[in-house]
């Protein structure tokens, strides 16, 4: 009987570690591991990013990062790596940024949500790693000219605890 329960206890752990290594390997491109003393980071920021039209306004573009929206997407995850006091908090799930830049191209506002435990600390450090980015994006026109608007960033962010 005991055999029989360890035999069939090596064959499910067995079953099991070859189903949980079976992944996408595009999902690995688009996530990044980040690993301190304490906190092991998964962060996986999607495009395309989202932007807010202006009511009534017949010739509106949107706002652009000069370097592209993949090259914004890697400089902010490096960013998040560097500058994330991840230890402080424990979070996983689906996060929304809203940036709203102005007409001059620079990001004056960085929300986050939902609100969930801890994630006010989550944000807060958010709003200064977005800020740390020094570059300005191109602002939104309407109608030829330069205005207010809001891009939103979607990213699904996990972080895991860990005793050394």
């Amino acid at each position: 009987m005991k055999i029989i329960r360890t035999l069939a206890l090596f064959l499910s752990l067995f079953v099991t570690s070859f189903a949980f290594a079976q992944y996408d390997i595009e999902d690995q491109e688009e996530t990044v591991l980040l690993e301190n003393n304490k906190t092991i980071l998964k962060i996986n920021i999607k495009e395309p990013f989202l932007q807010v039209a202006v009511k009534n306004c017949k010739d509106f573009k949107a706002a652009s990062y000069p370097d592209g929206i993949s090259v914004y997407k890697d400089t902010l995850r490096k960013y998040m790596y560097n500058y994330l006091n991840s230890e402080f908090y424990v979070l996983n799930g689906d996060f929304t940024f809203t940036l709203t830049i102005d007409q001059t191209g620079k990001v004056i506002d960085v929300e986050g949500s939902p609100k969930v435990n801890n994630s006010q600390v989550f944000f807060e450090d958010m709003k200064y790693v977005v800020r740390r980015i020094n570059k300005n994006w191109i602002p939104a026109s309407c109608n030829g000219q330069s205005v207010t608007s809001e891009v939103k960033i979607k990213m699904n962010f996990s972080s895991i605890a860990t005793d050394l």
